[in-house]
Parts: C-alpha cells; structure tokens; sequence
C-alpha cells in the first residue's frame, strides 16, 4: 500500500480529544431526582469531576444540579442528550459552549506548621488572598474561593510545607449578562 499501512480499510479518524465540560441542570426538588442523575452517569461509565446541587427556586421547587465531566464532543453530546430526556429535568445548559460563564469553587485548606513554615503559609494565603477562619498554635485552616486551578495551584504550593487535608465545595456556575438558565 502507497501509505505502507498492511489495512485494506481506510484510516479511522483521528482521535477526538478528552475534553473538560460543566453542565447546570434545572431539576425539579424532590426524592430521588440527584440519585436518577448519578444513576445515568454511573450506568454508562461516565466520570464525575465535580457535583453540586442547592435549591435555587424554593416557591418553584426548583434544584440547580451543576456537574463537571470529561468526554469527548461526542460523549459530551451523549451524556446532555441523555440528561434531557430524565423526566424531572427542566433544561441542560453546557456552560463551556453556552458563552460566558463565571466557574467558582470554594476550598478549606488545612495547614501544619510552625516557624518559618507558618510564616510561609502566611504569605502565600496573603498572595492567594485566602482568609485564615481558624488558627491554633500549630495549625491554620485557610478559606479560598476561586477558579479550580487557582485552588489546585494553592494546595500544591501548601503541600511541601505541611498540608493537612483539603475540602472543596465543587465547581457552581453561572452564566454572565441579564438571562437566566
């Protein structure tokens, strides 16, 4: 063959790549709605980065379920054509192509140290602009709040100078300009 291939049959296509995408979806606030939408997920074998849900419309009875997930466009277009056709789901808005959107989480971040180690973490809460919420003689627990990477990068930095745990709330979004979802 002209390509040195040893196939008869055409090249597949190249592959798509693994792509990260949030997606809010509107629910209807009773039993079971959260446990039927991990249930669609875990049934097909799709990951979950991130889950939050709260009651956004309480005279409603509505819940904002936001869900991070990585896929490819294909799978991606899958998992939100699936979630529609769940009978307690109101809308799907993918925030990663809907246009602009605002991603936060929030972290606690617990700290070890003492000296030099404290003075380090210190500075660095002040770089991050993290609020210290607890403070012992040897201990800190910082609050952060931003962008996922922004807190990844908090927690790798606290790491080497004595990182105790970590607690994230899990990515919410909201998409920017006067419309709802």
């Amino acid at each position: 063959m002209a390509n040195g291939s040893t196939s008869h049959y055409p090249a597949a296509p190249a592959a798509q790549g693994i792509e990260s995408h949030t997606l809010c979806v509107l629910v209807d606030n009773e039993p079971g709605v959260l446990a039927r939408v991990i249930g669609l997920f875990s049934g097909r074998g799709y990951n979950i980065d991130s889950l939050t849900v709260s009651e956004t419309e309480h005279e409603k009875h509505l819940s904002r379920i936001t869900i991070v997930t990585r896929g490819t466009p294909m799978v991606i277009e899958q998992i939100k054509n699936q979630l529609e056709r769940l009978v307690p789901i109101h809308r799907v808005i993918d925030m990663t192509v809907s246009g602009p959107a605002i991603q936060r989480e929030l972290a606690m971040v617990k700290v070890r140290g003492k000296g030099d180690d404290r003075v380090e973490a210190l500075r660095l809460a002040d770089a991050f602009r993290a609020r210290v919420i607890d403070a012992g003689p040897e201990s800190f627990v910082f609050e952060i709040t931003g962008a996922s990477d922004k807190i990844e990068s908090f927690v790798a930095l606290m790491l080497p100078i004595g990182l105790v745990e970590v607690s994230r709330t899990g990515v919410v979004a909201i998409q920017r300009g006067p419309e709802g979802m």
